[in-house]
């Protein structure tokens, strides 16, 4: 089933790659050489085959920065293309002359897409801080306060490397945290881009009273034992809680979830049992799923990430459909509920109809 799976898609892609470079071969025809279109050919192929190649020959960082903006073109253009098509068969209902329409049609894609690559790199490469006021009805500390800051989906690699980090932890500071949260992907399936790029003593940075705790995503893993992946996230200062539970400074209870797509992942009733709940509890849970079930077992305020609010406009309309909370915050009697869009990206290094934030939470307490 997988393979066949797996083929279908790859057909499926094939067949997308051909309309865009027929799209550009169409273009070209009547003002570029044979020579000049039969290296576009060739291009062509290879950033199609660029972010695979990435896969097989790990660790290279020329293909991976290549195969990752290739993904952004081709968002862009699946998109814009249709568009334009359509757009140039209805002048056929005008009196225009078709090879100005058809020269202009190409000329005006090049410069939406560069626009719109443009746009998209401003939204991710500049995070916006995002800010929440939520009332919990318990005790908390003696100030009755707790300044939250939280961010996820970092994906530290390449293309958010270490200035994007910098960025990150400089913003985090100025909001004077009394503790920070991240719940998960705080890497992109590989350890080797957050070593070379000094990511971990960047992270160590990072400002805080009761420290920094975080959970585990999707795309936190590697080839290696799980173990060696939360040792070194752990030099970088953070607390990571795997399917675990920490009582902070005597009041506040943190629980860390394993990521949902883990078979082997505790039931949050077990990692409820031995838990204080007339005392405040904050989840981290990277994909925002079972808030009924969080409700039930008293969970006060639960923080996700995992959707990057669909990153590319419309995948928003998806996210939106596929959890009941794809971005922003969210109620259900005592549960309050946050997503963020995510700090950084996964693959194309764009956002439309979404940006990179950091999240700013002030708690008041009963």
């Amino acid at each position: 089933m997988f393979i066949v799976i797996g083929s279908a898609f790859l057909l499926l892609y094939a067949l997308i790659v051909f309309y865009i470079g027929w799209s550009g071969w169409r273009w070209m025809t009547p003002i570029l050489s044979l020579r000049f279109r039969i290296v576009y050919s060739i291009m062509l192929v290879f950033l199609a085959c660029s972010f695979m190649l990435a896969r097989v020959f790990e660790g290279s960082v020329l293909l991976s920065i290549i195969g990752s903006y290739w993904l952004a073109m081709f968002s862009l253009l699946l998109m814009l293309l249709p568009i334009v098509h359509l757009i140039t068969w209805l002048t056929r209902l005008a009196p225009l002359p078709r090879h100005a329409v058809h020269r202009w049609s190409g000329v005006i894609t090049l410069i939406l897409l560069a626009g719109l690559m443009a746009y998209g790199s401003f939204n991710a490469y500049t995070p916006y801080v995002r800010s929440y006021d939520i009332a919990i009805d318990k005790k908390g500390s003696d100030s009755g306060e707790l300044n939250v800051v939280m961010a996820s989906d970092m994906h530290f690699s390449y293309l958010s490397g270490k200035k994007h980090a910098m960025r990150m932890v400089e913003e985090i500071n100025k909001l004077k945290p009394d503790i920070v949260l991240f719940p998960g992907d705080i890497i992109d399936d590989d350890i080797v881009p957050y070593v070379d790029q000094g990511i971990g003593p960047i992270l160590a940075e990072i400002q805080s009273t009761y420290g920094v705790y975080a959970s585990l995503g999707n795309h936190d893993r590697y080839h290696g034992e799980m173990d060696a992946l939360i040792d070194l996230l752990e030099e970088s200062g953070m607390n990571i809680l795997y399917d675990e539970s920490i009582e902070v400074n005597g009041w506040l209870t943190l629980i860390g979830r394993k990521d949902y797509s883990e078979e082997e992942r505790a039931d949050l009733a077990s990692l409820t049992q031995a838990v204080d709940l007339t005392k405040p509890l904050i989840l981290l849970e990277h994909q925002p799923r079972e808030y009924d079930i969080a409700q039930q077992q008293g969970v006060d305020l639960v923080v996700s990430g995992h959707t990057h609010r669909g990153q590319i406009a419309p995948g928003n309309l998806l996210t939106n459909r596929l959890f009941e909370n794809d971005w922003g915050y969210l109620r259900k009697e005592q549960l309050h509920t946050i997503v963020t869009s995510g700090y950084g990206f996964w693959g194309p290094p764009i956002r439309i109809g979404s940006r990179s934030e950091i999240v700013h939470i002030t708690l008041t307490f009963s």
